[in-house]
């Protein structure tokens, strides 16, 4: 009888063993999937928001793999930004209209976002740490002046405040840069900079006050480099601003970006080595999508 039972149990298992290496490669289950969120700024060709957008509307792809869009909507999580202000002596003429579009920027993100200040004449110097007392960063902002015989330290400033980001393990980290066109004193490598952007996961916007500098010195080319690849690898704006009056429309007509942007949801099957680069589209035509192209390092 020992020995009838023996001999089904292994009948058993090699049936068992047979099915396991017949069995047809599957696609992933639901608990074999990650979702990642990515938010995206959809402008018209006005530079007005889109509305109404569906994740029908939008294309995800990881390294060129199409990725299942799951959903989309406006995006509502609180933001934390940090708002770097070049204070050099290059801001004596544009005081007042950096002070202006400042003041709109906070007030128009106001209930949406903890908002720090830190300035980058001399050196990186936090003015206001991030809150969300609208009274104190007003306040913090009456206190910018232009700091006489100093030089801007914008790459600085960037590293600085995304090393902060990243240990705050900040949700949806933001970098608005405002910086004059002068000349840049930071001494650090683009790809130092670059890299500490990426690893915080924040987007970088970049507002340049003044017709482009013509220099051509390393610091400028750093400097251009990093403005260029660090606002398109993070899906960031990036703005001249040929006149100091207009950062009283520019400033605010980033905040509304931010407060316009959806929170697009796809799904990502496990894979031992995870993707570098994304790409966000839409086949609708007239339209300009902003989002990183650089999957976050945290």
């Amino acid at each position: 009888m020992i020995d009838a039972f023996l001999a089904l149990g292994l009948a058993a298992l090699a049936s068992i063993s047979s099915v396991s290496q017949q069995a047809p490669d599957r696609k992933p289950s639901a608990s074999d999937v990650r979702t990642r969120d990515v938010y995206v700024s959809v402008r018209d060709n006005k530079d007005l928001p889109v509305t109404g957008l569906t994740a029908a509307d939008f294309t995800v792809r990881e390294d060129g793999v199409a990725r299942e869009v799951l959903r989309a909507g406006p995006a509502t999580a609180p933001m934390q930004v940090i708002l770097l202000v070049d204070d050099s002596e290059a801001l004596s003429p544009a005081l007042q209209p950096m002070r202006e579009g400042l003041t709109k920027f906070v007030e128009r993100l106001q209930g949406h976002a903890e908002i720090g200040i830190v300035t980058v004449g001399e050196r990186s110097t936090s003015l206001v740490p991030s809150t969300t007392d609208i009274n104190a960063l007003k306040k913090g902002i009456t206190r910018i002046f232009a700091r006489s015989g100093s030089g801007a330290y914008l790459l600085d400033g960037i590293v600085d405040v995304s090393q902060g980001l990243q240990r705050r393990k900040a949700d949806r980290p933001v970098i608005v840069a405002v910086t004059l066109e002068g000349i840049e004193f930071s001494n650090l490598q683009p790809e130092t900079v670059l890299k500490a952007l990426d690893t915080s996961g924040a987007v970088l916007h970049v507002l340049s006050v003044g017709m482009p500098s013509s220099s051509m010195t390393d610091e400028t080319r750093n400097l251009n480099r990093v403005v260029a690849d660090g606002t398109q690898r993070s899906g960031g704006r990036r703005d001249q601003v040929l006149a100091a009056s207009g950062l009283a429309e520019a400033l605010p007509k980033v905040a509304d970006d931010l407060l316009t942007q959806y929170v697009v949801t796809y799904g990502r099957p496990d894979t031992l080595i995870p993707p570098e680069k994304l790409q966000v589209t839409m086949s609708r035509p007239g339209v300009t999508v902003r989002a990183r192209t650089r999957i976050s390092g945290r």
